[in-house]
């Protein structure tokens, strides 16, 4: 009941029918915050003949705001785009950069989720909370895995300016702990400003059998011959538009679009993989020296730019092995292909605009989230995984799977070879806070805006600028208060100035960047630069130092010159970090070291049992039970209507890593899939039909070594060893109960798929788990993506 209705109602009941009268006379004036609209500016009186109504007014940005388009490419390096110097075919990104402005020191924070972070807030990544990729939370403010609410993202800004907002694609802002159907849901796309969602919340995912998320609720990829999922998001991202825009036309809108190219892993038809083998024989060395040669006519690198030294440990091309360049050629152009294909698809959503006249008008900014990735090892991988879990796959295994690279069979990523020509001219990769893994290319179109076409940017512009600039040229202010939060200042400053004139000054003085110990300072054309060895202590680092004004490619380290400029330098780095929240410093390795989820109050790896039922949501797999190391059994009550009664009981994982318990042709199964291997554990018998127990016991033994018990009804009907334990929490997929929804871990019913257990029924599954006792090993889910 209104405050209003309750006071009249009150009176009604104790006054006489004058004195009613007498107070409604004077009640007539009361605000409409007694009735709970606080927005109000009429009278109420006692009929609506003396009472006077009042519309508020929609929410509607300045006239002639533009909308804002921002497209995230995935470890895409600096020299991968056409217009960047690449032999890739980009035409629809080189005409977006033909009408609008190159970047050639544009700089991210050379991991994922941290770039994101800063991307949406246009603060620096620590100080939201975002040190490094969203799976990891080290338990300090700089590294929660979430972006703090005082930090409103551009969504969040915008859509309280009035503009319609859109997300579709990766996400990688939230706690993958907290993307079960669960929630929390505070830090997913609909709860930090975004409208409508379609996407994907982890850092990658299978791009023919995606972990899809509509809005809040996680959903199935459509069931349709030839999908991918590069082309459903941009299906998603036209069809946003199209709604708003028939709907509301006079509305602005804000699109995020994240693809997941050109992360691992790549896969894209055959045609495309086709297409670039031939262009790629020529090999790392010589792409990297035609890719500047080109960067260099294209005005994107001065010209008297050097190549940096070769990385460490990558061979020089022409000592490989026929069989070496063979697959490592392959391995490239399903890279190439895969950006090729996201080129393709880019353009339908430029078309889009243009046909429905809403091009001109808007502000389309794409950028890499950092460079090229260096998560494919020397000799790149069939199963991506297999870095994660630091598992080493023969280059025999990966020869003999060459024609799978590009399928749904391949999690594949290329060898470091190509990602250093993905980063030509710099040194060094993704991760990395060199210039290969943190000057990333950025393209500004604005056709209708005030910006010049066609040219090259050399102006200083950090990730943490660019929502700023939008911002100051839609003339919209940052709330102080949003939410009830106060907000933090915004950490960036507008390049808006570089649109129109050449010649414009940074709009900042000095950027620091750390990751993962990694550290460097950019102050006035100097750039210091330390590589921190996982482990070692800070204090051993040793500074390089850069004079970009004339190295733009940071090939000569200058250090040993200027040891004061260098001191001065290290200096502003820590005030840096002291003032933005970098400390404390963590410089264990990204992947290999246990860190967070065990142990952390909450945590679900503390809890020993867990109860599912058929039918629940596609839970992620760190959202499940933690069996790293640990001696676990998995118990399902099933009633067998008839003896072929089959089905997946339980499967956690995909075709690249995982496990599977299911029943097939009357036998109880239990089957894992590592990186290097198989392991299937079957029943020596048919089961009965009828009501049954059935259970699986997993116990460790040595050299990652498991023995897997079957029983049926308390009896033991199977057992056997499990090869590589590892195999069961080498796994992205997540887990599904009484059916397998993504790509199946086990090929036995992979034809079959979701393989949903039938008919009968199902009733429960309960993992019970030993935490005690355990080796702490990471899981693959608790590593970072």
């Amino acid at each position: 009941m209104s405050r209003l209705k309750y006071v009249t109602s009150r009176l009604r009941r104790d006054l006489s029918q004058a004195t009613w009268a007498f107070l409604l006379a004077g009640l007539a004036f009361v605000p409409a915050i007694a009735a709970g609209e606080d927005d109000f500016k009429g009278v109420i009186g006692r009929t609506d003949k003396d009472s006077t109504p009042h519309y508020p007014a929609p929410r509607r940005p300045k006239a002639g705001s533009p909308n804002v388009v921002y497209i995230i490419l995935d470890d895409v390096g600096f020299a991968d785009l056409g217009s960047y110097g690449s032999e890739i075919h980009t035409p629809n990104l080189d005409r977006l950069a033909a009408r609008g402005l190159r970047y050639n020191n544009f700089h991210t924070r050379a991991i994922c989720s941290a770039t994101r972070a800063a991307l949406l807030t246009g603060r620096n990544s620590h100080s939201v909370g975002m040190r490094t990729v969203a799976n990891i939370q080290n338990g300090f403010p700089n590294g929660r895995g979430r972006v703090t609410p005082a930090a409103a993202t551009l969504a969040e800004i915008l859509s309280s300016a009035g503009y319609s907002t859109f997300a579709a694609g990766k996400w990688h802002l939230v706690p993958l702990n907290e993307t079960s159907a669960a929630g929390p849901f505070d830090h997913w796309p609909t709860r930090r400003g975004f409208d409508r969602y379609y996407g994907f919340l982890d850092g990658m995912t299978d791009q023919y059998h995606p972990d899809l998320v509509q809005d809040n609720t996680r959903i199935e990829a459509p069931d349709r011959s030839g999908y991918h999922l590069t082309e459903d998001l941009v299906d998603h991202a036209i069809g946003y538009v199209r709604d708003q825009t028939s709907v509301t036309p006079e509305k602005p809108f804000f699109l995020y679009l994240a693809l997941g190219a050109a992360h691992a892993p790549h896969q894209v038809p055959r045609s495309y993989v086709d297409k670039y083998v031939p262009i790629f024989e020529k090999g790392w060395d010589k792409t990297r020296e035609d890719r500047l040669a080109r960067q260099k006519e294209l005005g994107i690198v001065p010209s008297t730019t050097e190549l940096t030294a070769p990385n460490e440990g990558i061979k020089p091309w022409e000592s490989l092995t026929s069989d070496e360049k063979r697959l490592f050629v392959r391995l490239q152009a399903a890279f190439a292909g895969f950006l090729d294909h996201a080129d393709e698809n880019l353009g339908r959503l430029f078309a889009y605009l243009e046909r429905i006249g809403r091009l001109n008008d808007t502000i389309v900014v794409l950028l890499s989230d950092n460079g090229a990735s260096q998560e494919g090892g020397f000799e790149g991988t069939l199963n991506e995984l297999g870095y994660f879990a630091r598992v080493e796959v023969p280059f025999a295994e990966n020869l003999k799977r060459i024609d799978e690279i590009g399928t749904e069979r391949s999690f594949t990523n290329y060898p470091l070879g190509w990602a250093q020509a993905g980063n030509t001219p710099f040194k060094r990769y993704k991760q990395n806070v060199h210039g290969g893994g943190s000057n990333d290319p950025l393209i500004i179109s604005w056709p209708g805006g005030a910006v010049e076409t066609g040219k090259v940017r050399s102006q200083f512009v950090d990730v943490i600028d660019v929502t700023p600039t939008i911002l100051d040229v839609a003339k919209i202010e940052i709330p102080k208060d949003y939410n009830g939060v106060e907000q933090l200042p915004l950490h960036g400053a507008s390049f808006a100035r570089t649109f129109i004139d050449p010649n414009a000054p940074n709009a900042r003085h000095t950027q620091y960047f750390e990751l993962h110990g990694h550290r460097a300072i950019w102050h006035d054309g100097w750039k210091a630069i330390t590589y921190h060895k996982p482990d070692s202590d800070f204090d051993d680092d040793v500074w390089e130092l850069y004079d970009l004004k004339s190295d733009f490619s940071e090939s000569h380290d200058v250090a040993a010159q200027y040891p004061d400029k260098v001191r001065e330098l290290q200096k502003l780095w820590w005030d840096e970090a002291q003032k933005y929240g970098v400390l404390p410093l963590d410089g264990r390795p990204l992947v290999g070291s246990p860190r967070s989820f065990r142990g952390r109050p909450g945590a679900l790896s503390q809890r020993k049992t867990f109860t599912y039922f058929p039918a629940q949501e596609h839970l992620p797999g760190v959202a499940g039970p933690d069996i790293a190391s640990r001696s676990f059994s998995i118990t399902a009550d099933v009633n067998r209507s008839l003896a072929g009664s089959e089905g997946v009981i339980v499967a956690n994982g995909d075709s690249f890593g995982g496990y599977a318990f299911y029943l097939k042709d009357g036998k109880l199964t239990f089957e894992t899939n590592g990186v290097v291997g198989r392991s299937v554990v079957v029943s020596t018998a048919e089961l009965p039909k009828g009501e049954a127990t059935l259970r699986v016991e997993l116990t460790p033994t040595t050299n990652n070594e498991s023995k897997a018990v079957l029983k049926a009804n308390g009896q033991v009907v199977g057992e056997g060893k499990i090869a590589d334990a590892r195999g069961l929490t080498i796994t992205w997929g997540g887990l599904d109960v009484g059916r397998d929804t993504l790509n199946p871990v086990s090929p036995s019913y992979a034809d079959r798929r979701p393989f949903a257990f039938a008919p009968g029924t199902l009733s429960k599954v309960v993992f019970e788990v030993d935490t005690d006792g355990t080796t702490g090993a990471p899981s693959t889910q608790a590593a970072a993506r």
